[in-house]
């Protein structure tokens, strides 16, 4: 086994943000699932990732209950589910030691947040020396308002407002910014041999 599938932030937090409802990819939870029975018939680790920020009264408190998987994903017994308090998935957790103990050298990167978790764990890996796979269509963001917008802006308003970046924009950014540099890019027809 020299590959490991990062399953990234799908968890049932984001489903409680209004900005759920703009989501890039509504069919994130089976296009995981496609890739976490192709990783597992394939002999790859597969690990779950969570995020978690204790105490802020947030959807990401782990008191809130919402810092579980997506309704629809379930890890087959023996993979790990690691929780982060941090953007990329190796600064808080035990992640790299599990992958270098177990000789893995190659990461397949999916998950929510596509310009933000897995892009930065895609960015991290790569330095630490992995080959790094993101694969696109198996992430998912939501459109990300302008940095100078009001924090109580409405998703209306969001999507109203001409400085969003809307989530194609966030997906192509994300592309250009990995592709040659941190990962090659792939869909999961490529991966899995189904198109």
């Amino acid at each position: 086994m020299t590959r490991a599938l990062l399953a990234i932030d799908l968890q049932e937090s984001f489903r409680q943000r209004e900005s759920w409802a703009a989501l890039s990819n509504p069919g994130i939870v089976g296009r995981v699932n496609e890739l976490a029975a192709w990783a597992r018939a394939e002999g790859d680790l597969v690990i779950w990732v969570l995020h978690a920020e204790p105490g802020t009264g947030t959807v990401f408190d782990p008191d809130s209950g919402h810092v579980r998987l997506l309704d629809g994903l379930e890890p087959a017994e023996g993979e790990a589910v690691l929780t982060k308090t941090v953007h990329n998935a190796f600064t808080t957790t035990n992640l790299q030691h599990l992958l270098t103990v177990r000789g893995v050298r190659e990461l397949v990167i999916a998950g929510i947040r596509t310009e933000q978790c897995c892009e930065t764990t895609a960015r991290i890996g790569s330095d630490l020396g992995f080959d790094v796979t993101f694969v696109t269509d198996a992430t998912a963001t939501t459109p990300l308002p302008h940095w100078e917008a009001p924090a109580d802006q409405s998703l209306a308003e969001q999507l109203a407002d001409p400085r969003t970046m809307q989530v194609q924009d966030v997906t192509a950014r994300t592309e250009y910014a990995l592709a040659g540099r941190f990962a090659t890019i792939a869909s999961v027809a490529e991966l899995t041999g189904l198109r």
